[in-house]
Protein backbone atom coordinates (compact mmCIF):
# COMPACT_ATOMS: atom_id res chain seq x y z
CA UNK A 1 0.00 0.00 0.00
CA UNK A 2 1.29 3.38 -0.97
CA UNK A 3 1.47 6.48 1.66
CA UNK A 4 -1.45 8.60 -0.39
CA UNK A 5 -3.53 5.09 -0.42
CA UNK A 6 -3.46 4.22 3.21
CA UNK A 7 -5.71 7.78 3.35
CA UNK A 8 -7.38 7.28 0.58
CA UNK A 9 -10.63 6.91 2.63
CA UNK A 10 -10.44 10.75 3.49
CA UNK A 11 -11.87 12.85 0.99
CA UNK A 12 -13.71 15.78 1.11
CA UNK A 13 -17.23 14.07 0.75
CA UNK A 14 -16.90 11.45 3.06
CA UNK A 15 -15.62 13.35 5.96
CA UNK A 16 -18.14 16.21 5.48
CA UNK A 17 -20.65 13.11 6.11
CA UNK A 18 -18.13 11.72 9.15
CA UNK A 19 -18.74 15.30 10.71
CA UNK A 20 -22.38 15.48 10.00
CA UNK A 21 -22.90 12.29 11.96
CA UNK A 22 -20.84 13.03 14.48
CA UNK A 23 -22.20 16.47 15.10
CA UNK A 24 -25.74 14.91 15.50
CA UNK A 25 -24.50 12.32 18.06
CA UNK A 26 -23.20 15.24 20.08
CA UNK A 27 -26.10 17.14 20.12
CA UNK A 28 -28.26 14.46 21.14
CA UNK A 29 -26.25 12.79 24.06
CA UNK A 30 -24.60 16.05 25.28
CA UNK A 31 -28.31 17.22 25.54
CA UNK A 32 -29.62 14.06 26.78
CA UNK A 33 -26.97 14.48 29.52
CA UNK A 34 -27.36 18.11 29.91
CA UNK A 35 -24.19 19.94 28.77
CA UNK A 36 -26.24 21.80 26.19
CA UNK A 37 -29.68 23.34 26.49
CA UNK A 38 -31.66 23.23 23.25
CA UNK A 39 -33.59 26.62 23.07
CA UNK A 40 -37.18 25.54 20.89
CA UNK A 41 -37.88 28.03 17.98
CA UNK A 42 -40.30 27.58 15.63
CA UNK A 43 -40.32 23.96 14.17
CA UNK A 44 -36.38 23.82 15.17
CA UNK A 45 -33.82 23.90 18.23
CA UNK A 46 -31.01 25.67 18.33
CA UNK A 47 -27.68 25.76 20.57
CA UNK A 48 -25.34 28.46 20.79
CA UNK A 49 -21.78 28.56 20.70
CA UNK A 50 -20.11 29.43 24.39
CA UNK A 51 -19.86 33.04 23.11
CA UNK A 52 -23.26 33.20 21.82
CA UNK A 53 -21.97 33.99 18.30
CA UNK A 54 -22.55 30.92 16.44
CA UNK A 55 -25.44 28.62 16.81
CA UNK A 56 -26.35 25.36 15.71
CA UNK A 57 -29.90 24.74 14.36
CA UNK A 58 -31.73 21.39 13.91
CA UNK A 59 -34.96 19.33 14.02
CA UNK A 60 -35.02 16.78 16.10
CA UNK A 61 -38.02 13.95 18.14
CA UNK A 62 -37.67 14.04 21.98
CA UNK A 63 -38.48 10.64 23.08
CA UNK A 64 -38.87 9.00 26.43
CA UNK A 65 -35.72 8.66 29.07
CA UNK A 66 -35.19 12.49 27.31
CA UNK A 67 -33.70 10.95 23.89
CA UNK A 68 -33.21 13.26 21.52
CA UNK A 69 -33.57 11.72 17.98
CA UNK A 70 -31.73 14.60 16.03
CA UNK A 71 -32.11 14.62 11.93
CA UNK A 72 -28.47 14.98 10.68
CA UNK A 73 -29.55 16.36 7.26
CA UNK A 74 -31.58 19.07 9.25
CA UNK A 75 -28.35 20.58 11.21
CA UNK A 76 -26.69 23.26 10.01
CA UNK A 77 -24.26 26.33 11.38
CA UNK A 78 -24.79 29.60 11.18
CA UNK A 79 -21.93 32.48 12.41
CA UNK A 80 -22.80 36.58 11.68
CA UNK A 81 -25.51 35.58 9.62
CA UNK A 82 -23.64 33.22 7.08
CA UNK A 83 -23.63 29.52 7.23
CA UNK A 84 -20.69 27.85 7.55
CA UNK A 85 -20.03 24.14 7.13
CA UNK A 86 -20.06 21.42 10.06
CA UNK A 87 -16.33 21.11 11.10
CA UNK A 88 -16.57 18.58 14.82
CA UNK A 89 -13.38 20.41 15.81
CA UNK A 90 -14.94 23.46 15.68
CA UNK A 91 -18.11 22.65 17.50
CA UNK A 92 -16.18 21.09 20.52
CA UNK A 93 -13.53 24.25 20.42
CA UNK A 94 -16.80 26.75 20.36
CA UNK A 95 -18.37 24.69 23.28
CA UNK A 96 -15.83 24.15 25.50
CA UNK A 97 -16.69 25.81 28.27
CA UNK A 98 -20.54 24.30 28.41
CA UNK A 99 -18.63 20.86 27.94
CA UNK A 100 -16.32 21.48 30.88
CA UNK A 101 -13.19 20.95 28.53
CA UNK A 102 -10.12 22.12 30.12
CA UNK A 103 -6.99 23.00 28.45
CA UNK A 104 -5.57 19.91 28.99
CA UNK A 105 -7.82 17.47 28.52
CA UNK A 106 -9.03 19.75 24.98
CA UNK A 107 -6.09 18.78 22.53
CA UNK A 108 -6.16 15.21 23.53
CA UNK A 109 -9.90 14.91 23.01
CA UNK A 110 -9.73 16.51 19.62
CA UNK A 111 -7.21 14.10 18.98
CA UNK A 112 -9.96 10.84 19.66
CA UNK A 113 -12.69 12.86 17.82
CA UNK A 114 -10.41 12.92 14.65
CA UNK A 115 -9.66 9.10 14.86
CA UNK A 116 -13.56 8.86 14.74
CA UNK A 117 -14.13 10.78 12.31
CA UNK A 118 -11.51 8.76 10.38
CA UNK A 119 -12.87 5.53 11.36
CA UNK A 120 -15.98 7.03 10.22
CA UNK A 121 -15.21 7.66 7.19
CA UNK A 122 -13.40 4.29 6.33
CA UNK A 123 -16.29 2.55 7.20
CA UNK A 124 -18.39 4.69 4.50
CA UNK A 125 -16.10 3.54 1.91
CA UNK A 126 -17.63 -0.52 2.57
CA UNK A 127 -20.04 -1.80 0.78
CA UNK A 128 -23.42 -0.87 1.63
CA UNK A 129 -24.85 -3.93 3.52
CA UNK A 130 -28.56 -4.06 4.31
CA UNK A 131 -29.65 -4.47 7.63
CA UNK A 132 -31.81 -7.21 6.12
CA UNK A 133 -28.84 -9.10 3.74
CA UNK A 134 -26.32 -8.58 7.49
CA UNK A 135 -28.43 -10.26 9.27
CA UNK A 136 -28.67 -13.01 7.15
CA UNK A 137 -24.74 -12.99 7.49
CA UNK A 138 -22.45 -15.02 9.70
CA UNK A 139 -21.47 -14.21 13.02
CA UNK A 140 -18.22 -12.44 12.22
CA UNK A 141 -19.65 -10.48 9.21
CA UNK A 142 -22.08 -8.87 11.38
CA UNK A 143 -19.40 -7.83 14.51
CA UNK A 144 -17.22 -6.51 11.94
CA UNK A 145 -20.31 -4.67 10.19
CA UNK A 146 -20.98 -2.50 13.08
CA UNK A 147 -20.85 1.01 12.05
CA UNK A 148 -21.06 2.91 15.13
CA UNK A 149 -19.75 2.01 18.36
CA UNK A 150 -20.68 2.71 21.59
CA UNK A 151 -24.23 4.29 21.27
CA UNK A 152 -23.43 6.94 24.35
CA UNK A 153 -19.96 7.95 23.83
CA UNK A 154 -19.45 10.60 21.11
CA UNK A 155 -15.59 10.28 21.05
CA UNK A 156 -16.25 5.93 20.84
CA UNK A 157 -13.48 5.06 18.36
CA UNK A 158 -10.48 7.17 19.19
CA UNK A 159 -8.10 4.44 19.34
CA UNK A 160 -4.93 6.56 20.77
CA UNK A 161 -1.53 5.01 19.58
CA UNK A 162 -2.87 3.61 16.09
CA UNK A 163 -1.25 4.82 13.29
CA UNK A 164 -3.16 4.46 9.64
CA UNK A 165 -1.15 1.63 8.70
CA UNK A 166 -2.12 -0.11 12.24
CA UNK A 167 -5.95 0.86 12.11
CA UNK A 168 -6.21 -0.91 9.12
CA UNK A 169 -4.45 -3.90 10.04
CA UNK A 170 -6.04 -3.85 13.88
CA UNK A 171 -9.56 -2.29 13.68
CA UNK A 172 -12.56 -4.69 13.67
CA UNK A 173 -14.06 -2.37 10.82
CA UNK A 174 -11.37 -3.64 8.72
CA UNK A 175 -12.08 -7.08 8.95
CA UNK A 176 -7.93 -7.28 8.63
CA UNK A 177 -6.91 -10.93 9.27
CA UNK A 178 -4.09 -11.03 12.60
CA UNK A 179 -1.80 -13.45 13.71
CA UNK A 180 -0.90 -12.87 17.15
CA UNK A 181 2.65 -12.90 18.24
CA UNK A 182 3.68 -15.05 20.80
CA UNK A 183 6.47 -14.48 23.95
CA UNK A 184 8.14 -17.08 26.53
CA UNK A 185 8.02 -15.31 29.63
CA UNK A 186 10.43 -16.87 31.93
CA UNK A 187 7.79 -18.54 35.06
CA UNK A 188 10.46 -16.68 37.72
CA UNK A 189 7.89 -13.44 36.26
CA UNK A 190 4.81 -15.01 34.65
CA UNK A 191 2.20 -16.91 36.15
CA UNK A 192 -0.18 -18.99 34.24
CA UNK A 193 -3.98 -19.81 35.89
CA UNK A 194 -6.52 -21.82 34.62
CA UNK A 195 -10.23 -23.42 35.49
CA UNK A 196 -10.31 -26.59 37.05
CA UNK A 197 -9.01 -29.59 35.38
CA UNK A 198 -7.23 -27.46 32.73
CA UNK A 199 -3.15 -27.78 32.62
CA UNK A 200 -0.93 -25.65 31.17
CA UNK A 201 0.63 -28.00 28.55
CA UNK A 202 -2.48 -29.68 27.27
CA UNK A 203 -4.56 -26.36 27.11
CA UNK A 204 -1.50 -24.45 24.82
CA UNK A 205 -0.91 -27.66 22.78
CA UNK A 206 -4.92 -27.83 21.93
CA UNK A 207 -4.40 -24.24 20.94
CA UNK A 208 -1.63 -24.05 19.09
CA UNK A 209 -1.24 -27.47 17.90
CA UNK A 210 1.46 -29.59 18.65
CA UNK A 211 3.85 -28.33 15.27
CA UNK A 212 3.88 -24.71 16.73
CA UNK A 213 4.29 -25.75 20.27
CA UNK A 214 7.23 -27.78 19.08
CA UNK A 215 8.34 -24.90 16.72
CA UNK A 216 8.49 -22.86 19.73
CA UNK A 217 10.18 -25.30 21.79
CA UNK A 218 13.15 -25.54 19.05
CA UNK A 219 13.64 -22.02 18.88
CA UNK A 220 14.12 -21.50 22.41
CA UNK A 221 16.06 -24.73 22.64
CA UNK A 222 18.56 -23.17 19.91
CA UNK A 223 19.16 -20.43 22.29
CA UNK A 224 20.39 -22.46 24.89
CA UNK A 225 17.47 -21.71 27.01
CA UNK A 226 14.95 -24.60 28.09
CA UNK A 227 11.36 -24.80 27.37
CA UNK A 228 10.53 -25.77 30.29
CA UNK A 229 11.70 -22.66 32.55
CA UNK A 230 9.05 -20.88 30.35
CA UNK A 231 4.91 -19.86 29.58
CA UNK A 232 3.56 -18.73 26.23
CA UNK A 233 2.04 -15.67 26.13
CA UNK A 234 0.00 -14.63 22.54
CA UNK A 235 0.66 -10.71 22.71
CA UNK A 236 -1.13 -8.38 20.00
CA UNK A 237 1.39 -6.79 17.41
CA UNK A 238 0.82 -3.51 18.15
CA UNK A 239 1.97 -4.26 21.40
CA UNK A 240 5.24 -6.03 20.65
CA UNK A 241 6.25 -3.47 18.05
CA UNK A 242 5.18 -0.53 20.21
CA UNK A 243 5.48 -1.18 24.02
CA UNK A 244 7.10 -4.24 24.59
CA UNK A 245 9.97 -3.96 22.53
CA UNK A 246 11.31 -0.78 23.85
CA UNK A 247 9.27 -0.70 27.38
CA UNK A 248 10.34 -4.13 28.69
CA UNK A 249 13.95 -4.13 26.59
CA UNK A 250 15.01 -5.06 29.76
CA UNK A 251 13.31 -8.28 29.55
CA UNK A 252 14.21 -9.06 26.73
CA UNK A 253 17.65 -8.55 26.71
CA UNK A 254 17.92 -10.47 30.17
CA UNK A 255 15.79 -13.30 28.29
CA UNK A 256 13.78 -13.08 31.03
CA UNK A 257 10.77 -12.72 27.75
CA UNK A 258 12.36 -14.30 24.30
CA UNK A 259 9.84 -13.04 21.08
CA UNK A 260 8.77 -16.60 19.49
CA UNK A 261 7.34 -15.07 15.86
CA UNK A 262 4.11 -15.30 14.71
CA UNK A 263 1.32 -18.68 15.55
CA UNK A 264 -0.34 -20.21 12.78
CA UNK A 265 -4.01 -19.05 12.90
CA UNK A 266 -5.66 -15.82 12.01
CA UNK A 267 -7.87 -13.86 13.77
CA UNK A 268 -10.54 -11.15 13.53
CA UNK A 269 -10.50 -8.12 15.85
CA UNK A 270 -13.72 -8.01 18.39
CA UNK A 271 -15.35 -4.76 18.88
CA UNK A 272 -13.45 -4.36 22.23
CA UNK A 273 -10.64 -3.71 19.66
CA UNK A 274 -8.31 -5.79 22.14
CA UNK A 275 -10.52 -9.35 21.93
CA UNK A 276 -9.59 -11.67 19.03
CA UNK A 277 -12.09 -14.66 17.28
CA UNK A 278 -10.28 -17.25 16.16
CA UNK A 279 -11.24 -17.70 12.27
CA UNK A 280 -8.80 -19.92 11.24
CA UNK A 281 -10.69 -22.05 13.90
CA UNK A 282 -13.90 -20.85 15.43
CA UNK A 283 -14.33 -23.59 17.92
CA UNK A 284 -11.00 -22.17 19.48
CA UNK A 285 -10.81 -20.00 22.62
CA UNK A 286 -11.26 -15.89 21.87
CA UNK A 287 -7.87 -14.54 22.82
CA UNK A 288 -7.94 -11.37 25.15
CA UNK A 289 -4.67 -9.46 24.90
CA UNK A 290 -2.98 -6.18 26.42
CA UNK A 291 -3.37 -3.30 24.56
CA UNK A 292 -1.51 0.45 25.51
CA UNK A 293 -3.78 2.54 23.72
CA UNK A 294 -6.17 5.16 24.78
CA UNK A 295 -10.36 3.76 23.97
CA UNK A 296 -12.99 5.07 25.37
CA UNK A 297 -11.45 6.93 28.79
CA UNK A 298 -9.64 4.14 29.85
CA UNK A 299 -6.13 2.72 28.41
CA UNK A 300 -6.75 -1.18 27.24
CA UNK A 301 -4.36 -3.02 29.30
CA UNK A 302 -4.64 -6.06 31.53
CA UNK A 303 -3.67 -6.72 34.60
CA UNK A 304 -1.73 -9.70 35.24
CA UNK A 305 -2.35 -9.38 39.28
CA UNK A 306 -6.52 -9.50 37.96
CA UNK A 307 -5.54 -12.12 35.41
CA UNK A 308 -4.74 -14.51 38.40
CA UNK A 309 -8.42 -14.77 39.74
CA UNK A 310 -9.67 -14.91 36.27
CA UNK A 311 -10.85 -18.76 35.76
CA UNK A 312 -11.99 -19.14 39.46
CA UNK A 313 -14.16 -15.68 38.89
CA UNK A 314 -15.43 -17.56 35.80
CA UNK A 315 -15.75 -20.96 37.32
CA UNK A 316 -17.43 -19.38 40.54
CA UNK A 317 -20.30 -17.53 38.15
CA UNK A 318 -20.76 -20.78 35.88
CA UNK A 319 -21.66 -22.68 38.77
CA UNK A 320 -24.08 -20.23 39.87
CA UNK A 321 -26.11 -20.26 37.06
CA UNK A 322 -26.06 -24.29 36.73
CA UNK A 323 -27.43 -24.14 40.10
CA UNK A 324 -30.14 -21.42 39.73
CA UNK A 325 -33.27 -22.91 38.02
CA UNK A 326 -34.33 -19.40 37.44
CA UNK A 327 -31.29 -18.44 34.93
CA UNK A 328 -31.25 -22.24 33.77
CA UNK A 329 -34.84 -21.35 32.31
CA UNK A 330 -33.85 -18.38 30.67
CA UNK A 331 -31.31 -20.36 28.76
CA UNK A 332 -28.81 -17.82 29.68
CA UNK A 333 -24.91 -19.13 29.44
CA UNK A 334 -21.60 -17.59 30.21
CA UNK A 335 -18.82 -17.91 28.14
CA UNK A 336 -15.99 -18.56 30.61
CA UNK A 337 -12.42 -17.59 30.38
CA UNK A 338 -11.00 -20.42 30.88
CA UNK A 339 -7.36 -19.34 31.11
CA UNK A 340 -5.31 -16.52 32.08
CA UNK A 341 -0.92 -15.68 32.30
CA UNK A 342 0.16 -12.37 33.36
CA UNK A 343 3.70 -11.03 33.32
CA UNK A 344 4.73 -9.51 36.11
CA UNK A 345 7.70 -6.90 35.52
CA UNK A 346 9.25 -6.13 38.80
CA UNK A 347 10.72 -2.30 38.52
CA UNK A 348 7.34 -1.07 36.74
CA UNK A 349 5.74 -2.71 40.06
CA UNK A 350 8.01 -1.49 42.36
CA UNK A 351 7.57 2.29 40.87
CA UNK A 352 4.04 2.30 40.68
CA UNK A 353 1.11 1.64 42.23
CA UNK A 354 -1.92 -1.07 41.47
CA UNK A 355 -3.98 0.79 38.91
CA UNK A 356 -0.84 2.03 36.75
CA UNK A 357 -1.09 1.03 32.95
CA UNK A 358 2.52 0.26 33.41
CA UNK A 359 1.22 -3.07 35.69
CA UNK A 360 -1.19 -3.70 32.56
CA UNK A 361 1.20 -4.06 29.20
CA UNK A 362 1.96 -7.74 29.02
CA UNK A 363 -0.87 -10.27 29.75
CA UNK A 364 -3.27 -12.35 28.45
CA UNK A 365 -7.14 -14.18 29.04
CA UNK A 366 -8.65 -17.11 26.61
CA UNK A 367 -12.50 -16.93 26.59
CA UNK A 368 -14.68 -19.97 25.00
CA UNK A 369 -15.83 -19.47 22.12
CA UNK A 370 -20.03 -19.62 21.47
CA UNK A 371 -19.24 -20.88 18.75
CA UNK A 372 -19.73 -24.99 19.68
CA UNK A 373 -22.71 -24.41 21.97
CA UNK A 374 -24.88 -23.94 18.92
CA UNK A 375 -27.56 -26.25 17.94
CA UNK A 376 -28.99 -27.21 14.51
CA UNK A 377 -30.53 -23.29 13.22
CA UNK A 378 -29.42 -21.40 15.22
CA UNK A 379 -27.13 -18.64 14.99
CA UNK A 380 -24.84 -15.93 16.65
CA UNK A 381 -24.75 -11.90 16.61
CA UNK A 382 -23.14 -9.63 18.98
CA UNK A 383 -26.38 -7.13 20.96
CA UNK A 384 -24.58 -4.46 19.56
CA UNK A 385 -26.29 -5.26 16.28
CA UNK A 386 -29.82 -4.41 17.49
CA UNK A 387 -28.71 -0.59 17.87
CA UNK A 388 -26.84 -0.91 13.97
CA UNK A 389 -28.70 1.48 11.98
CA UNK A 390 -27.74 0.65 7.90
CA UNK A 391 -27.59 4.08 5.41
CA UNK A 392 -31.06 3.70 4.69
CA UNK A 393 -32.09 4.21 8.16
CA UNK A 394 -33.12 0.62 8.78
CA UNK A 395 -32.05 -1.19 11.94
CA UNK A 396 -31.15 -4.57 12.10
CA UNK A 397 -33.20 -5.28 14.99
CA UNK A 398 -35.98 -4.46 13.01
CA UNK A 399 -34.74 -6.61 10.06
CA UNK A 400 -34.62 -9.40 12.57
CA UNK A 401 -38.08 -8.86 13.73
CA UNK A 402 -39.35 -9.33 9.63
CA UNK A 403 -37.58 -12.06 9.72
CA UNK A 404 -38.91 -13.94 12.72
CA UNK A 405 -42.44 -13.17 11.48
CA UNK A 406 -43.87 -12.33 15.05
CA UNK A 407 -45.84 -9.27 16.20
CA UNK A 408 -42.93 -7.05 17.09
CA UNK A 409 -44.25 -7.01 21.07
CA UNK A 410 -43.77 -10.97 20.93
CA UNK A 411 -40.18 -10.71 19.07
CA UNK A 412 -39.32 -7.86 21.94
CA UNK A 413 -40.61 -10.36 25.19
CA UNK A 414 -38.64 -13.40 23.81
CA UNK A 415 -35.01 -11.24 23.44
CA UNK A 416 -36.29 -9.57 27.03
CA UNK A 417 -36.81 -12.80 28.72
CA UNK A 418 -33.54 -13.84 27.18
CA UNK A 419 -31.30 -11.11 28.19
CA UNK A 420 -33.09 -8.59 30.93
CA UNK A 421 -34.78 -11.52 33.00
CA UNK A 422 -31.48 -13.11 33.76
CA UNK A 423 -30.11 -9.07 35.12
CA UNK A 424 -33.15 -8.64 37.34
CA UNK A 425 -32.85 -12.17 38.85
CA UNK A 426 -29.13 -11.87 39.35
CA UNK A 427 -29.47 -8.23 40.64
CA UNK A 428 -32.47 -9.24 42.85
CA UNK A 429 -31.76 -12.93 43.87
CA UNK A 430 -27.51 -12.39 44.22
CA UNK A 431 -27.04 -8.83 44.44
CA UNK A 432 -24.81 -9.53 41.42
CA UNK A 433 -24.74 -7.06 38.19
CA UNK A 434 -22.89 -7.31 35.22
CA UNK A 435 -21.59 -4.96 32.52
CA UNK A 436 -24.33 -5.82 30.17
CA UNK A 437 -23.96 -3.17 27.29
CA UNK A 438 -24.04 -4.59 23.30
CA UNK A 439 -20.55 -5.84 23.29
CA UNK A 440 -20.45 -7.90 26.17
CA UNK A 441 -23.54 -9.94 25.20
CA UNK A 442 -24.08 -12.38 22.17
CA UNK A 443 -27.89 -13.36 21.32
CA UNK A 444 -28.47 -16.74 20.25
CA UNK A 445 -30.75 -16.17 17.27
CA UNK A 446 -33.39 -18.63 15.27
CA UNK A 447 -34.90 -17.35 12.61
CA UNK A 448 -34.46 -13.97 13.60
CA UNK A 449 -36.28 -14.83 17.03
CA UNK A 450 -33.40 -14.25 20.40
CA UNK A 451 -33.60 -17.99 21.70
CA UNK A 452 -31.07 -17.44 24.36
CA UNK A 453 -28.22 -14.61 25.54
CA UNK A 454 -24.73 -15.50 26.72
CA UNK A 455 -22.98 -13.06 28.66
CA UNK A 456 -19.65 -12.53 28.43
CA UNK A 457 -16.43 -10.09 29.54
CA UNK A 458 -17.08 -11.43 33.15
CA UNK A 459 -13.84 -11.36 35.69
CA UNK A 460 -13.22 -7.62 35.31
CA UNK A 461 -17.12 -6.78 34.67
CA UNK A 462 -19.15 -8.24 37.47
CA UNK A 463 -20.03 -7.11 40.96
CA UNK A 464 -21.41 -8.28 43.85
CA UNK A 465 -22.94 -5.27 45.44
CA UNK A 466 -22.63 -6.27 49.22
CA UNK A 467 -19.49 -6.46 51.01
CA UNK A 468 -20.27 -9.22 53.33
CA UNK A 469 -21.48 -11.95 50.74
CA UNK A 470 -19.93 -14.94 51.64
CA UNK A 471 -17.87 -15.76 48.55
CA UNK A 472 -14.89 -18.08 47.96
CA UNK A 473 -10.90 -16.76 48.85
CA UNK A 474 -10.02 -16.33 44.93
CA UNK A 475 -13.67 -14.73 44.16
CA UNK A 476 -13.86 -11.83 46.98
CA UNK A 477 -12.83 -9.39 44.41
CA UNK A 478 -15.74 -8.91 43.10
CA UNK A 479 -17.40 -7.49 46.44
CA UNK A 480 -17.99 -4.03 45.78
CA UNK A 481 -19.46 -1.68 48.01
CA UNK A 482 -22.29 0.49 46.36
CA UNK A 483 -24.54 3.12 48.53
CA UNK A 484 -28.17 2.06 48.23
CA UNK A 485 -30.00 4.41 46.38
CA UNK A 486 -27.10 3.99 43.30
CA UNK A 487 -27.54 -0.08 43.45
CA UNK A 488 -30.30 -0.56 41.32
CA UNK A 489 -28.65 1.98 38.36
CA UNK A 490 -26.94 -1.10 37.11
CA UNK A 491 -30.39 -1.68 35.94
CA UNK A 492 -31.70 2.25 35.13
CA UNK A 493 -28.63 3.00 33.55
CA UNK A 494 -26.74 0.62 32.02
CA UNK A 495 -29.78 -1.25 30.36
CA UNK A 496 -32.54 1.01 30.25
CA UNK A 497 -31.00 3.94 29.35
CA UNK A 498 -27.40 2.70 27.57
CA UNK A 499 -29.20 0.22 25.58
CA UNK A 500 -33.31 0.30 25.25
CA UNK A 501 -33.01 4.25 24.87
CA UNK A 502 -31.94 3.45 21.61
CA UNK A 503 -33.69 0.19 20.63
CA UNK A 504 -37.01 1.75 21.42
CA UNK A 505 -36.39 4.90 19.33
CA UNK A 506 -34.74 2.93 15.88
CA UNK A 507 -38.02 1.38 16.16
CA UNK A 508 -40.50 3.87 16.74
CA UNK A 509 -38.81 6.13 14.09
CA UNK A 510 -39.20 3.40 11.71
CA UNK A 511 -42.81 2.68 12.83
CA UNK A 512 -41.86 -1.17 13.71
CA UNK A 513 -43.27 -0.48 17.44
CA UNK A 514 -44.32 2.82 19.15
CA UNK A 515 -42.76 3.83 22.17
CA UNK A 516 -45.18 2.81 24.82
CA UNK A 517 -45.55 -0.62 23.17
CA UNK A 518 -41.92 -0.78 23.83
CA UNK A 519 -42.05 0.39 27.35
CA UNK A 520 -45.34 -1.41 28.39
CA UNK A 521 -43.51 -5.01 27.52
CA UNK A 522 -40.78 -4.23 29.52
CA UNK A 523 -42.95 -3.41 32.27
CA UNK A 524 -44.43 -6.79 31.76
CA UNK A 525 -41.92 -8.88 31.73
CA UNK A 526 -40.41 -7.38 34.51
CA UNK A 527 -43.92 -7.99 36.52
CA UNK A 528 -43.79 -11.42 35.16
CA UNK A 529 -40.41 -11.49 36.62
CA UNK A 530 -41.57 -10.35 40.03
CA UNK A 531 -45.10 -12.31 40.20
CA UNK A 532 -42.72 -15.62 39.31
CA UNK A 533 -39.95 -15.30 42.16
CA UNK A 534 -42.46 -14.19 45.19
CA UNK A 535 -39.94 -14.74 47.71
CA UNK A 536 -37.80 -11.99 46.11
CA UNK A 537 -40.92 -9.52 47.05
CA UNK A 538 -39.03 -7.79 49.82
CA UNK A 539 -35.94 -6.89 47.23
CA UNK A 540 -38.51 -5.66 44.70
CA UNK A 541 -39.92 -3.09 46.76
CA UNK A 542 -36.64 -2.06 48.40
CA UNK A 543 -35.18 -2.02 45.14
CA UNK A 544 -38.65 -0.56 43.14
CA UNK A 545 -38.26 -0.61 38.91
CA UNK A 546 -41.36 0.67 38.98
CA UNK A 547 -40.14 4.25 41.06
CA UNK A 548 -41.07 7.34 38.90
CA UNK A 549 -37.68 8.70 38.38
CA UNK A 550 -34.45 7.65 38.99
CA UNK A 551 -30.33 9.82 38.44
CA UNK A 552 -29.21 10.66 35.74
CA UNK A 553 -25.77 9.08 35.16
CA UNK A 554 -24.00 10.90 32.09
CA UNK A 555 -21.17 8.86 30.51
CA UNK A 556 -19.43 11.50 28.21
CA UNK A 557 -19.01 13.94 31.44
CA UNK A 558 -16.57 11.18 32.36
CA UNK A 559 -15.14 11.48 29.23
CA UNK A 560 -14.68 14.65 29.07
CA UNK A 561 -13.28 15.92 32.40
CA UNK A 562 -10.68 13.07 31.93
CA UNK A 563 -10.51 10.88 28.83
CA UNK A 564 -7.34 9.44 29.95
CA UNK A 565 -9.24 7.51 33.12
CA UNK A 566 -12.68 8.49 33.12
CA UNK A 567 -13.33 6.09 36.50
CA UNK A 568 -11.19 5.76 39.93
CA UNK A 569 -10.43 1.78 39.25
CA UNK A 570 -10.11 2.04 43.62
CA UNK A 571 -14.01 3.80 43.33
CA UNK A 572 -16.10 3.04 40.54
CA UNK A 573 -19.66 3.93 41.97
CA UNK A 574 -17.96 7.10 43.73
CA UNK A 575 -16.70 8.71 39.96
CA UNK A 576 -20.48 8.72 38.66
CA UNK A 577 -21.24 11.63 37.09
CA UNK A 578 -25.30 12.39 38.33
CA UNK A 579 -27.12 15.44 36.93
CA UNK A 580 -30.87 15.31 37.91
CA UNK A 581 -33.32 12.85 37.20
CA UNK A 582 -34.59 11.11 34.34
CA UNK A 583 -38.34 9.97 34.54
CA UNK A 584 -38.63 5.86 34.41
CA UNK A 585 -40.32 4.62 31.29
CA UNK A 586 -41.82 2.13 33.46
CA UNK A 587 -43.73 3.81 35.81
CA UNK A 588 -46.99 3.17 36.37
CA UNK A 589 -47.45 1.04 33.68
Amino acid sequence: MSLADAVAHLSPERWEQANRLLIRKALAEFAHECLITPEADGEEYVVRSDDGLTSYRFTAVRRALDHWQVDPESITRHRDGERLPLAALDFFIELRESLGLSDEILPVYLEEISSTLSGTCYKLTKPRVTSAELVASGFQAIETGMTEGHPCFVANNGRLGFGIHEYLSYAPETASPVRLVWLAAHRSRAAFTAGVGIGYEEFIRQELGADTVERFAGTLAGQGLDPADYLLIPVHPWQWWNKLSVTFAAEVARRHLVCLGEGDDEYLAQQSIRTFFNSSAPHKHYVKTALSVINMGFMRGLSAAYMEATPAINDWLAQLIENDPVLKATGLSIIRERAAVGYRHQEYERATDRYSPYRKMLAALWRESPVPSLEDGESLATMASLLHVDHAGASFAGALIERSGLAPTEWLRRYLRAYYTPLLHSFYAYDLVFMPHGENVVLVLEDGVVRRAVYKDIAEEIAVMDPDAVLPPEVRRIAVEVPEDKKLLSIFTDVFDCFFRFLAAHLAAEGILAEDGFWRTVAEVTREYQHANPELADGFRRYDLFAPEFARSCLNRLQLRDNRQMVDLADPSGALQLVGTLENPIAGL
